[in-house]
């Protein structure tokens, strides 16, 4: 097997399905052996495994993991030369994990490579980032890729960036990724410390840091119901907690300075165009302060 696919499941029972389902076919060829980590799912996840998916292994946690500590105890009990992190929630388009690991023969650097995840409505998921260090920040919060030719593609800023062209990029999207099993053990895998969000940011930082790359691959094409389960849980405060999450991996990673630092320039960029944000209504209806 090329490759050890573990599949995160908590209480999204029909998107498992449809994931399973589409990886099927590369478990047939030999390509792919398949794992379901549950995590303590209520609504016949594990079931529906056991009962229609034989090929596929299971390990019932008993509780909720998280993510990343549910693929780590894949990677432990696996010797594939790659693994593949997934949510239960992507659905593979066929060819695309032979495209991302021809992709990975390709760049031996290449310690990790990224498809191209697309929504339910068709339209491609902004799921390659820069690192967010201090000078990002600033230059994202003074606008600068307004002025600076290229520099939103080079950032992969959201609305600027190409999602037709290959590319290497500093981290992507965890959904669905293919990591060298070289590079993960190096890595030392997901740190269990991101119990939730920040966990593929974290891991793209760390692989950086060891002379790995990551790679864009956007003729692999992974369908992705984003955020299933994080919804049923937090609903729209998923998005403050993906939020505290990336500020307490700067903290753990690049110290109490560069954290304050990174928040005070959001903070300012935030009050900014919220300021500009009020004087374009302001003129565009007629009304002015009284």
């Amino acid at each position: 097997m090329e490759v050890a696919v573990a599949v995160v499941s908590w209480n999204t029972r029909e998107l498992l399905r449809a994931c399973l389902e589409s990886l099927r076919a590369d478990a047939d060829a030999g390509r792919a052996e398949v794992w379901v980590v549950d995590n303590a799912s209520t609504d016949g996840s594990p079931e529906l495994v056991r009962e229609s998916f034989e090929w596929v292994r299971l390990v019932e946690a008993g509780e909720n993991l998280g993510f990343g500590a549910a693929v780590n105890v894949v990677a432990e009990r696996s010797t594939a030369p790659w693994i593949a992190p997934a949510n239960a929630d992507v659905a593979l388009e066929p060819g695309a994990l032979e495209r991302l690991l021809a992709t990975g023969a390709e760049h031996p650097r290449a310690g990790a490579v990224a498809p191209r995840l697309v929504l339910p409505d068709g339209a491609t998921q902004h799921s390659v980032y820069a690192f967010p260090t201090v000078r990002f920040t600033a230059a994202y919060n003074l606008g600068l890729a307004r002025v600076v030719p290229g520099l939103g593609e080079r950032l992969c800023l959201l609305g600027e960036w190409d999602p037709a062209r290959p590319r290497w990029v500093d981290w992507a999207v965890g959904a669905f990724l293919v990591v060298r099993r070289e590079a993960w053990d190096g890595a030392g895998g997901f740190d269990p410390a991101q119990w939730m969000y920040a966990e593929d940011l974290d891991l793209g930082w760390r692989l950086a840091r060891m002379g790995w790359r990551t790679r864009y691959e956007p003729r692999a094409r992974v369908r992705h119901a984003e955020s299933a389960a994080t919804r049923q849980a937090w609903g729209e405060a998923g998005v403050r907690r993906r939020q505290a999450a990336t500020y307490d991996w700067m903290l753990r990673r690049r110290g109490r300075a560069r954290m304050r630092a990174a928040a005070l320039v959001n903070a300012l960029g935030a009050r900014a165009r919220g300021r500009t944000w009020w004087a374009q209504m302001h003129a565009s209806t007629g009304l002015r302060r009284r």
